[in-house]
């Protein structure tokens, strides 16, 4: 089988090309690339006007699988990612159950075998039912091939329980995924907490209720030696965290969502529910700097947080609505 992909705006970091070429494919090998190719193929695609580049991969997706279904499924969630240009994610454990056991684990692998046309790697929680009381089964979770662990959704508010669940995935060769959030400090916010918000008669979310955590995650990185990777970063102080971590040598990486450094708070409107994710769009100067944390490298990543939900619950009035937006199919473009 050969494949030939005519005219694309063909992207490989490695080489560092960027430039409108052919592609042409022999079996599942790249045999030519340049401009104008002769080969005989099989398959002829147009690509004029299309990115051809290595898949993507999205370390923070929610597939709502198990037990969610009603919201996204292995399937649907990974078939999306395709349609977005990833080939491969990484799905946050907060379904129900919460998947904090090598079983939960095997399930999604299993489904994701069956029915997904890309790669799928669940992520395993760090406490069980992710209530911050006991450790999950971490170290069953790695061998059953989860790749990382995370409390996604909330934080291990218990330092002490935090730390052993590092000390662990250290042990484990595992990367800790962390949501920064204070839940002490939230108080039931639904928005940034700034003038505009509050002229609106809505509950604030402070920068520090992210601030906070983020530096607690990485003293303890610090102290375990664990590798840690801050998830959808949203406030300046965290660039600034992050950059002086890395130049401390501490081995902690970030992610940007692209609704965080596309959207502020500026960009709500009134109050449609749609606008409500976690943590909450920010400021003009809180967008400015995780652009140029993107810019410098000292934010890693962009990953989508792609947290679907129906649109049922998400018409509901915007302090009752579940926080979380999709992405997988918009974030490229974006």
């Amino acid at each position: 089988m050969s494949i030939l992909i005519k005219k694309g705006r063909v992207i490989d970091p490695d080489t560092k090309t960027d430039e409108i070429l052919d592609l042409f494919i022999e079996g599942d090998k790249i045999a030519a690339v340049g401009k104008e190719l002769k080969a005989q193929a099989d398959t002829v695609l147009e690509a004029e006007g299309c990115y051809v580049m290595p898949g993507l991969i999205d370390l923070h997706v929610h597939l709502r699988d198990p037990g969610l279904t009603y919201k996204e499924t292995v399937e649907s969630g990974a078939r999306a990612a395709a349609h977005g240009g990833f080939t491969t994610i990484l799905a946050m454990p907060n379904t129900k159950p919460v998947t904090d056991d090598r079983l939960n684990v095997r399930y999604v692998h299993n489904k994701a075998k069956m029915t997904a046309p890309i790669r799928v790697l669940q992520v395993g929680a760090v406490t069980k039912g992710q209530l911050g009381k006991e450790l999950a089964d971490i170290r069953g979770m790695a061998r059953e091939g989860s790749p990382a662990i995370s409390e996604d959704g909330k934080s291990v508010m218990d330092s002490g329980i935090y730390r052993q669940a590092m000390n662990i995935a250290k042990e484990c060769n595992m990367p800790v995924l962390a949501h920064c959030e204070d839940i002490h400090l939230v108080e039931g916010g639904v928005v940034n907490a700034d003038s505009k918000m509050k002229a609106l008669g809505l509950k604030g979310i402070s920068n520090a209720v992210e601030d906070i955590i983020v530096a607690r995650d990485i003293l303890l990185a610090k102290e375990t030696g664990v590798k840690l990777h801050l998830c959808h970063c949203s406030t300046r102080d965290s660039v600034r965290m992050v950059k002086a971590a890395k130049e401390e040598g501490i081995d902690v990486t970030a992610e940007v969502c692209p609704h965080h450094f596309t959207l502020s708070t500026d960009d709500i409107v009134d109050k449609d529910p749609n606008y409500k994710m976690n943590p909450p769009l920010r400021t003009r100067e809180d967008v400015e700097a995780l652009r140029q944390g993107l810019k410098e490298d000292i934010m890693d990543v962009i990953a989508t947080d792609h947290a679907p939900h129906s649109a049922e619950e998400k018409q509901k009035p915007i302090e009752k609505a579940p926080f979380g937006i999709v992405g997988l199919e918009t974030a490229v473009a974006l």
